[in-house]
């Protein structure tokens, strides 16, 4: 791993949350995700799942976390399972996690070996009534593949059909998305990160450059500040392309005169950063341009201004879509007539802003948490709204990440990336 190890504290206070709402006799059970095939013996770089990540710190494939608070041995109310390394093991890939480097990591005493999983499991499950298994139900899921912990369950199911089945995922979706103090922390390396990604592009930028240039200088800075590197799949659109909300090609050359969107955020320590900031290629806005910016902008503070403590997620989205549909009357974009006459269901604002404002952030970039209930403070979210206008070849979107406070509005971990059009001009024309 290339950032700094994180104290297990944060783990055991992690674990402890998780415990507090099982049910009394029951097990839990998180596996590490698998390692992705492509083609021959290539593969993809190995991604740890988050949910074991969140509770044990382990960052290493064939890892297995068992929670079980009523077990009669208190060595047995939290177990990891870790792959033995060896000599060929070490040779060929590095060597791997011992038992007292998987206790320093996670802050669990009790650390087996992979290959004694099945008995001490065995053992566990007799005096066990319930098992949670560990599903993705994140509202944008769309896994397609099985997962390590698809078979698992399909296993656990098949040799121990007398025990009750819960679910982790509502307890995970309710404390992931409340933020520890350390992981705040994290947030914001990961945000600092990515602000000297976009200073560096703004220097950089200039009419002929291609958009790939652009990726290649983001991971560039981002890689020589300990990061892995995107914690999405950037984009960076010119021109047009920016009215493509998933546009990832970023294969054309930036021209004289464009705008361009850049949604792209450092990881560091497996948390995310999500930015958006859309500057002009030359240097300089025209006065349309700006207008419409600067538009957006004030858009974006005044849904800031929203997220407190007991806002609802749906309830904000709704007020988001006033502001913005005053914002696109004034620019001419619609008029009154088109708001009398909008469908309920599709407002006539999302002709020109089609998509949400804000999602939870963390160790996903679409991070679990709440959304039904009322907001929390340590909550993170993004702030991203946006006009698009394919007729004006121009998108623009503004985007960062924001921390509900107790009270008042919340700490913008952004803060120091430069945002208002008269710092940008001014950075890009030095």
């Amino acid at each position: 791993m290339k950032y700094e190890q994180i104290k297990s504290e944060l783990y055991k206070k992690n674990r402890a949350k998780f415990m507090a709402q099982m049910k009394p006799k029951s097990i839990a059970i998180f596996n590490s995700n698998d390692i992705y095939p492509i083609s021959a013996d290539s593969t993809m770089p190995f991604q740890q799942h988050r949910d074991i990540l969140y509770l044990s710190g382990v960052d290493q494939e064939e890892s297995i976390l068992l929670l079980f608070p009523d077990a009669i041995d208190k060595k047995s109310r939290e177990i990891l399972f870790v792959r033995e390394t060896n000599e060929h093991i070490a040779i060929w890939e590095g060597a791997k996690l011992d038992k007292d480097q998987a206790t320093a990591v996670s802050g669990i005493e009790s650390v087996h070996w992979l290959t004694d999983f099945d008995k001490v499991f065995f053992g566990l499950m007799t005096e066990a009534e319930c098992i949670y298994f560990n599903t993705n139900e994140h509202y944008r899921q769309s896994v397609e593949t099985q997962t390590r912990e698809d078979r698992f369950i399909l296993k656990c199911k098949n040799d121990f059909p007398a025990h009750g089945v819960a679910k982790s995922n509502p307890i995970l979706q309710q404390i992931r998305g409340v933020k520890e103090p350390e992981e705040i922390e994290l947030i914001q390396k990961a945000c600092n990160i990515t602000e000297k990604g976009y200073r560096r592009i703004l220097k950089f930028l200039k009419p002929g450059i291609w958009e790939y240039e652009l990726e290649a200088e983001y991971l560039h800075e981002f890689i020589r500040n300990r990061s892995k590197g995107f914690a999405y799949t950037p984009i960076i659109a010119s021109g047009n392309n920016a009215n493509v909300l998933h546009y990832i090609e970023n294969n054309n050359q930036c021209k004289d005169g464009d705008l361009i969107l850049m949604d792209v955020g450092a990881e560091y320590a497996n948390y995310s950063s999500d930015m958006t900031r859309t500057v002009p290629v030359n240097g300089k806005f025209t006065e349309r341009q700006r207008q419409v910016y600067e538009a957006v902008l004030r858009v974006k503070n005044e849904a800031t201004n929203m997220l407190v403590p007991g806002t609802l997620w749906a309830e904000y989205h709704i007020e988001v879509g006033k502001v913005m549909t005053s914002e696109l009357i004034g620019l001419g974009l619609l008029d009154k007539a088109d708001v009398q006459n909008e469908n309920k269901d599709w407002p006539a604002y999302k002709k020109y802003f089609m998509h949400g404002t804000s999602h939870h952030m963390g160790l996903d970039t679409h991070d679990y948490g709440a959304l039904k209930t009322p907001m929390k403070p340590n909550m993170v979210f993004t702030v991203e709204p946006g006009i698009y206008i394919p007729d004006e070849k121009m998108g623009i979107r503004l985007e960062d990440d924001v921390v509900i406070k107790e009270k008042g509005t919340p700490f913008n971990l952004m803060q120091n990336i430069p945002i208002e059009v008269d710092e940008i001009e001014d950075l890009m024309n030095k």
